[in-house]
C-alpha cells in the first residue's frame, strides 16, 4: 500500500471512529470504542484510557486493551507518576520511542505483567481547560511512533474528551431525571404503603419480562419508567377511596378507574415522559376490548402496557389488602393462565409464568 493510500485509509478510519464515538451517549461504549480503534489505527499492540480520580487525584485504568489489559486495570497511579502522570500534570503530548531509557517510565507494570514496553505515545484528554486523563498507545508493531501518529491521536483525543464530558453530563441529567420520577412515585407511596411496595415489585416483574421477550434498550427504559409511574394517577384519588378498608362500591370503583387516564394527563405535561404515556394510560386495557379507559383490543394495546397489566395483576392477587387476603403464587399464576387471550396477552403470560418458575423474579 502506497503512502497516499495509507493516509486515505487512516483518514477514512478516523472519520468512522469519530462518527461512532459521537453517535453514542453510552459512556462505557465511548471509552471502549475509542481505545480499541486507536490501537488498530496506529497498528500498536495495546492502548489505555487512564482517567483521573477527581477526589484523590490518582489515576486509574478505565480501559486497557492487549493481552495484559485485564491485569493492568487492577493498578492505580499516584498523582504525577509515570509517563501518563507526567502528561496528565503538564498537559503536553509525549512520544517516547525508547521507553526503557526514559526516567519518567514506571517499570512496575512491565515487571508485574511480563509485558515489555518498547515505545509509547501519550496525549492528555482536555475539555474546557480541564484534564480528564490521558490516552496512550504502546508498542507500534513496525518502527517508531511518528508525528503523524501524534496528530491522529490528538485529533481523536479531542473528540473523546468532548464525548466523555457529554456522556457524563447526560448521565448526570439522567440520574436527576430518574430521581425526579422516583420522587413522584414516592408521593403515592406516602399516601398508600401498599401502592409504594407494589410499584417496586411491578417494576421488577415488568423489566424482567421485557428483557426476556427481547425489547430494545429504549423500550426497556420506557417500560421501567412506565412501571414506576403506572399508578401516578392515584394522586388525584381521594384518601376516602384510596385508603378504604372495604371493597369499593360501583361509584367508587368508577372513580378509581380514572387513575390510568389521570396519570396519562399528568405525564402529558412532561415532555421527557411522552413515550411512556401509552404504558401508563393503557395498563388496564384487555385483549377482549373490555378494559379501560379506551376499550382497546389486542394489537391496539401497547406492548409495555400488556406487560405491566400482567405484572400489576399478579402482584395485586398475591398481596394482602384490607378487604381481602392474598392468594398463593400458584393460584395467581393459574388466574393469569385462565385469562390469557381474554384479559391478558397470551405470550406475555407464558413468559411471566416461565420466569417465575425459573426463579428469575426472586433473584432481583
Amino acid at each position: 500500500m502506497s503512502s497516499i493510500e495509507n493516509k486515505v485509509e487512516q483518514l477514512k478510519t478516523l472519520i468512522e471512529i469519530s462518527s461512532l464515538i459521537n453517535s453514542s451517549l453510552n459512556l462505557n461504549e465511548v471509552k471502549k470504542r475509542a481505545i480499541e480503534s486507536l490501537t488498530k489505527l496506529l497498528d500498536a499492540e495495546a492502548g489505555s484510557l487512564i482517567l483521573i480520580d477527581q477526589e484523590s487525584g490518582e489515576m486509574f485504568f478505565e480501559v486497557a486493551t492487549g493481552e495484559k489489559g485485564k491485569v493492568v486495570k487492577e493498578f492505580r497511579l499516584k498523582k504525577g507518576e509515570g509517563i501518563a502522570g507526567w502528561v496528565a500534570n503538564t498537559g503536553d503530548v509525549l512520544i517516547v520511542n525508547d521507553v526503557q531509557n526514559d526516567d519518567r517510565f514506571l517499570r512496575t507494570f512491565d515487571e508485574k505483567t511480563n509485558f515489555k514496553t518498547r515505545n509509547m505515545i501519550c496525549v492528555p484528554l482536555i475539555t474546557r481547560g480541564k484534564i480528564l486523563g490521558v490516552m496512550e498507545v504502546l508498542n507500534k508493531k513496525k518502527g517508531d511512533f511518528s508525528d503523524e501518529d501524534k496528530d491522529i491521536l490528538i485529533a481523536l483525543a479531542n473528540q473523546v474528551a468532548i464525548a466523555i464530558e457529554n456522556a457524563q453530563l447526560y448521565e448526570e441529567l439522567r440520574d436527576t431525571f430518574y430521581s425526579t420520577v422516583q420522587a413522584l412515585a414516592d408521593t403515592i407511596e406516602k399516601r398508600d404503603y401498599y401502592t409504594g411496595e407494589h410499584i417496586k415489585r411491578v417494576m421488577n416483574y415488568s423489566y424482567q419480562v421485557g428483557r426476556a421477550i427481547g425489547l430494545s434498550k429504549k423500550e426497556l427504559e420506557d417500560l421501567k419508567l412506565a412501571a414506576i409511574l403506572h399508578d401516578v394517577g392515584k394522586i388525584g384519588v381521594s384518601d376516602q377511596i384510596l385508603l378504604k378498608n372495604e371493597k369499593l362500591d360501583d361509584k367508587e370503583a368508577e372513580i378509581m378507574s380514572k387513575h390510568a387516564e389521570l396519570g396519562a394527563e399528568i405525564l402529558s405535561h412532561i415532555k421527557a415522559l411522552k413515550d411512556i404515556i401509552p404504558g401508563v394510560r393503557s395498563h388496564h386495557e384487555r385483549i377482549d376490548g373490555k378494559g379501560y379507559p379506551d376499550g382497546l383490543k389486542d394489537e391496539e394495546i401497547p406492548i409495555i402496557a400488556k406487560i405491566i397489566a400482567v405484572a400489576d395483576t399478579f402482584d395485586a392477587l398475591t398481596s394482602n389488602r384490607p378487604y381481602r387476603d392474598a392468594i398463593s403464587h400458584e393460584r395467581a399464576l393459574e388466574e393469569l393462565k385462565k385469562n390469557a387471550g381474554i384479559q391478558f396477552d397470551k405470550r406475555i403470560v407464558d413468559v411471566f409464568i416461565r420466569l417465575f418458575k425459573e426463579g428469575i423474579f426472586e433473584d432481583r
